[in-house]
């Protein structure tokens, strides 16, 4: 773990008071993902009350990230968020659909591979 990484108390919290107070920066990679696969940003700030952290990796490469499953006008979606404590916003790396290959019937847990 890199000495100035510093992981939230409560990760699900810090994404909502993030997202909600607007302390988000919006990756390229996020900003170009989300019109190829029809996501909104108003999908994403809209729905913190249906947000649920199905994945952590406290050692990604930058910061620690989660991955949140969250449901906007019936259509589920998965939010990658990068945490920067320190700074006190969240980056979104990236935002899916995620694929019935790939993910449980609830969405939420990743199929066990072959």
């Amino acid at each position: 773990m890199q000495p100035d990484r510093i992981l939230p108390t409560d990760p699900l919290a810090f994404i909502r008071e993030c997202v909600g107070q607007g302390r988000i920066l919006w990756t390229y990679h996020v900003t170009m993902r989300l019109e190829a696969r029809f996501i909104s940003r108003r999908a994403i700030l809209e729905t913190t009350g249906e947000y649920r952290i199905i994945e952590s990796y406290p050692d990604d490469k930058y910061l620690p990230s989660y991955l949140v499953w969250s449901k906007h006008e019936g259509t589920i979606f998965h939010i990658l968020f990068a945490a920067d404590v320190a700074n006190k916003n969240v980056r979104i790396v990236t935002a899916y659909r995620p694929s019935p290959e790939e993910w449980e019937g609830d969405m939420e847990t990743r199929r066990k591979r072959p």
